[in-house]
């Protein structure tokens, strides 16, 4: 199956972007058909720079099959080439991720109390019948 994907170049830390139409069993980086375009996320999303693509290119790709990947299309949505695809809901994005376990414990506290109160007095009784036998025990 071909796609059209992001492959990676540059030095370390300084990342760009080849976009390339390839089978989808070769690796990332490895062997493509077809450089169709490049992109720089380092550089302002303002620039015309940033992102270069072969437009007739890509629409005789997409004509022969070629699917592209969700970010290359994004960037190709952004150029209204492809359509954009749809946004993806994530709540928690904006909560740094320690802060997230937090919340699903809190939560997960909240819902295990609603539903067991009738279900700790009863695991507390024993635990107390059970200390005064481990007492005798020990002298």
């Amino acid at each position: 199956m071909l796609k059209i994907r992001l492959s990676m170049g540059g030095a370390k830390k300084r990342p760009i972007y080849k976009i390339v139409v390839a089978d989808s069993r070769f690796p990332r980086d490895g062997r493509f058909i077809e450089k169709v375009g490049f992109f720089n996320p380092l550089l302002p999303k303002t620039k015309k720079e940033r992102i270069n693509l072969e437009v007739e290119r890509i629409k005789h790709w997409i004509s022969k099959g070629a699917k592209p990947t969700l970010r290359v299309s994004r960037i190709l949505g952004e150029a209204q080439v492809y359509p954009m695809p749809p946004k993806g809901n994530n709540p928690l994005k904006a909560i740094p991720k320690k802060d997230r376990k937090k919340d699903k414990s809190e939560e997960a506290k909240a819902e295990t109390t609603k539903e067991a109160p009738k279900a700790e007095p009863k695991k507390e009784e024993p635990k107390k019948a059970e200390a005064p036998k481990a007492e005798p025990k020990k002298v």
